[in-house]
């Protein structure tokens, strides 16, 4: 492939969209205990309904169309193939900035319009930007990592840093959640001549060793000590596989669309809105599957897992790069603002009674607002 950026356009083949038909019709339903919810983990009810509706309902080509667009592109760098959407602002002179998913994804098509073209959003032209789009190496139609190590957050900073300027952008802000929350301020850590601000929603603070909570408030004292006993957790079980055992996993999640949706869905009912009883309450039911088909049919769900076995997470003593920072938390976060502040030189923190982990597809007008006020102070 050649390093300069070649534009790229979805069409999933017809064969492809059959196959997946087929599967989810053949799906062999597994018994489930009656009245538990989800204490056992996703309700195989829950399951069904939606695997029916993704074959009988779902309307993939639109979403195909709806995200063809935007101008898309791959390059490869270092031997990676690496597949971004890069928009740019109705404003010549505007900023660029770095929107960083995590795992499983983060769709931010909700708010591309309005980042590049405020004035027709209730901005003005001082909150535009030239957005770049990557998508991590491992997901998506980046395809596969092909090299231990290749997935990591460090990894991908260092991607996104030569994307950069291999497009010829000298200044740029970056904005990241989950997996994202790392990548943007280790972009930080390595350019900090070219990154004007880092803004990160709910990021990850895993304590290191040296983090004993003295000086902290009685709410990070206590998502200190969940923090510290969250291995032994359920909502971390997703956490302990991808990161010991991605490749033993990968088969039954590769082959059966079910058996994907039911893993991945159950990862995000947990870090969602807690107001929200279900994952389709919390976002868009069609984004979701629009998300779910891009895994499915980019066979890289398996792939992606290996960003947990290879990334830099746990008990890790991570710099501050003295980048401006703005942290943007919702409900039912575990982020620890005294190890943030620690981390990041933090100049805004936003507190919201609505929204979860997945903002930019729960809600998108609150992360536009932050992003806009954050960043008018950095132009």
């Amino acid at each position: 492939m050649t390093t300069h950026p070649v534009p790229f356009r979805i069409d999933i083949p017809d064969t492809d969209l059959d196959d997946l038909n087929r599967r989810l019709a053949a799906t062999r339903w597994p018994d489930e205990l009656p009245g538990v919810g989800w204490t056992y983990g996703i309700p195989t009810g829950y399951v069904r309904e939606l695997a029916e509706y993704w074959r009988t309902g779902f309307d993939w080509r639109a979403a195909e169309a709806a995200r063809n667009r935007y101008p898309q592109f791959v390059t490869d760098i270092d031997g990676q193939r690496v597949h971004f959407l890069h928009v740019r602002a109705a404003v010549p002179d505007a900023p660029a900035l770095v929107l960083v998913h995590g795992w499983p994804f983060e769709d931010f098509t909700a708010m591309i319009d309005a980042l590049t073209d405020p004035v027709a959003h209730g901005g003005t032209p001082r909150d535009a930007f030239h957005l770049v789009i990557p998508t991590l190496p491992g997901f998506g139609f980046s395809g596969p990592t092909r090299t231990p190590g290749a997935a990591s957050t460090d990894r991908a900073a260092e991607l996104v840093a030569a994307l950069m300027a291999r497009l010829g952008y000298g200044r740029y802000g970056v904005q990241g959640g989950d997996a994202g929350s790392f990548v943007a301020p280790q972009l930080g850590r390595i350019a900090p001549e070219h990154v004007i601000g880092v803004h990160l929603n709910d990021p990850i603070t895993i304590p290191s060793g040296s983090d004993d909570g003295a000086g902290f408030g009685a709410s990070d004292q206590e998502k200190l000590a969940r923090m510290k006993d969250w291995s032994s957790k359920e909502t971390s079980g997703y956490a302990a596989v991808h990161g010991t055992r991605p490749h033993t996993l990968a088969p039954a999640v590769a082959d059966s669309p079910a058996g994907m949706m039911a893993w991945v869905l159950d990862v995000v009912n947990t870090f969602k809105d807690p107001a929200r009883a279900t994952p389709t309450d919390a976002i868009d039911r069609d984004m979701l599957l629009a998300n779910l088909s891009v895994l499915w049919f980019t066979n890289t769900v398996g792939s992606s897992m290996r960003l947990y076995k290879e990334s830099r997470f746990w008990g890790v003593e991570l710099p501050n790069s003295g980048v401006p920072t703005g942290i943007a938390v919702f409900p039912g976060n575990n982020t620890i603002r005294g190890i943030a502040e620690q981390r990041n030189t933090v100049v805004r923190w936003s507190e919201f009674d609505r929204g979860g982990h997945f903002a930019p597809m729960e809600v998108p007008d609150l992360m536009i607002g932050d992003l806009r006020a954050f960043f008018r102070e950095l132009r």
